[in-house]
């Protein structure tokens, strides 16, 4: 009995060290320091469930066939790029701005088109209602990709107006995440819905190992895009669903989502559908005939707008990328809006230099939160933001501030699927807008003021009056942020 005991634990003491020494050597290639040493971390104090917990979602990568598929989209955007490079550009552009659209480009992003038409809709019904009215007026084609795609009472016009022009023969195309809709109500009346129509309707990121369709579960297609005959397109952070997404939690809490949508018209729009055709093309393998991405005439402004995807089929994250480069660039403001805002170190430090190079930096966030590891990571870095000079609006319970968006100075703006967040910079699939021209800053900036005046002001006298319990907890939260 004895040397039975001694054997067992003599094995667990060799496994171990062989579990500690591989760790040290696989987890911190091509990863972030922080996030290796959270891997680390886990690995060392709890061996077995840390090893498991990085072998299931340790690896940001798609699969290797996802991979080749996402090789040939990136080829399809790169060919695409001759015909998208269209409109006249706004004269006297800052060096700078030149010089982050190449970086886009040379990133994965489309090119920079002139003449484009965006207006941003404010409001959560509203935008349903806009785009089931454009839907309705489809002659070749519609295109529906979004997070979460749920046939309700709120959504009801927007599937009534599918099935409308699906009637009239006219395809309708449609991607909705898997896993986020899986775990959502109606999830079986979306899809029976969408078969009745006769859409053609495919799951983004698949989570179906009996069909051979497997991926880090929490990798996902987190973007919001439609697009109507090539002329017109929506984008932005809402998804198809209730304000409250249906959730018997959110309504017990009295949760509503607020959000915002951008109504886009111009050579722009061939570039958001090309971006719904490269995940088309990854999930359904082929290209749908018939689309024409060349003809395409100027819209109703004459806005620069450029579009900007990121997510892990690209070598880095485009979006995180995207941002760093203006707030380094901003002279005089930075106003950020995001629901989730982890930021990296890099982030981090692009924020605070801003503040101490006399720039006025504001950040919106939620006072409620839905996901209580990254409300309490996101409360981590309010000291450090607050000390450098940030202020911080909170939106008011029991309202999610949802929109996601990014202005500097007076000429140039971010809006999109992606916040400020670990996640979306390395894990989703997001989508993001930049667009120049001091008209469409100045309608984020009437939206800014509109949560303004909602918001309270957190200041830093308030916070250092948390309760250590509090402090503790979101400090935890902080370092599993980090487990990418």
């Amino acid at each position: 009995m004895i040397l039975d005991s001694s054997w067992w634990i003599v094995s667990w003491t060799v496994i171990d060290v062989i579990i500690r020494v591989v760790a040290v050597i696989v987890v911190p290639r091509n990863r972030r320091p922080t996030a290796a040493m959270a891997w680390l971390l886990a690995i060392f104090f709890l061996p077995i469930p840390g090893l498991a917990l990085f072998l299931l979602i340790g690896n940001p990568r798609l699969p290797r066939d996802r991979r080749r598929r996402q090789e040939q989209t990136n080829q399809y955007i790169h060919e695409a790029r001759q015909y998208l490079e269209r409109g006249s550009l706004r004269p006297n552009e800052p060096p700078w701005f030149t010089s982050l659209v190449r970086m886009n480009r040379e990133l994965g992003a489309m090119p920079l088109t002139g003449d484009n038409g965006a207006r941003l809709i404010r409001h959560y019904d509203e935008s349903l209602a806009e785009m089931a009215a454009a839907i309705r007026e489809a002659k070749h084609y519609v295109h529906v990709e979004f997070y979460i795609l749920k046939s309700d009472d709120t959504t009801d016009d927007f599937f009534r107006a599918l099935e409308e022009v699906r009637s009239r023969g006219i395809p309708v195309r449609v991607l909705l995440d898997h896993w986020a809709n899986l775990s959502k109500p109606y999830h079986r009346r979306t899809l029976k819905r969408l078969d009745a129509m006769g859409a053609e309707w495919r799951f983004a990121l698949p989570i179906q190992p009996l069909k051979g369709k497997w991926q880090r579960p929490d990798l996902r297609n987190h973007r919001k895009i439609l697009v109507v005959d090539g002329d017109l397109a929506f984008l932005g952070s809402q998804n198809i669903t209730d304000a409250s997404y249906n959730l018997r939690s959110n309504v017990r809490r009295g949760l509503q989502w607020v959000d915002v949508m951008v109504r886009l018209d111009g050579p722009i729009v061939s570039s958001v559908n090309a971006v719904f055709l490269s995940d088309w093309f990854s999930e359904a393998d082929e290209v749908p005939e018939g689309i024409d991405l060349q003809e395409m005439g100027p819209g109703s402004g004459d806005l620069d707008c450029q579009v900007v995807p990121s997510g892990p089929g690209f070598e880095v994250e485009n979006n995180l990328r995207l941002f760093l480069g203006l707030l380094y660039a901003a002279q005089r403001r930075i106003v950020m809006v995001s629901p989730y805002f982890v930021p990296d170190e890099a982030l981090l430090l692009a924020i605070t230099a801003a503040t101490k190079r006399g720039v006025h930096v504001e950040l919106f966030v939620s006072e409620a939160g839905d996901q209580a590891l990254v409300f309490h990571a996101q409360r981590s870095y309010y000291e450090a933001l607050l000390r450098a000079g940030v202020r911080i609006w909170l939106y008011p319970k029991p309202y999610i501030l949802h929109t996601k968006g990014l202005t500097i100075d007076d000429e140039v703006a971010v809006i999109g699927s992606s916040n400020m967040d670990m996640r979306s910079f390395g894990l989703n699939l997001e989508v993001s807008l930049l667009v120049r021209g001091e008209e469409f800053v100045q309608q984020m900036r009437e939206l800014e003021a509109e949560y303004r005046e909602l918001s309270r002001e957190l200041t830093l006298d308030e916070w250092m009056k948390q309760p250590l319990r509090s402090t503790v907890l979101d400090n935890l939260a902080r370092l599993t942020s980090a487990l990418q």
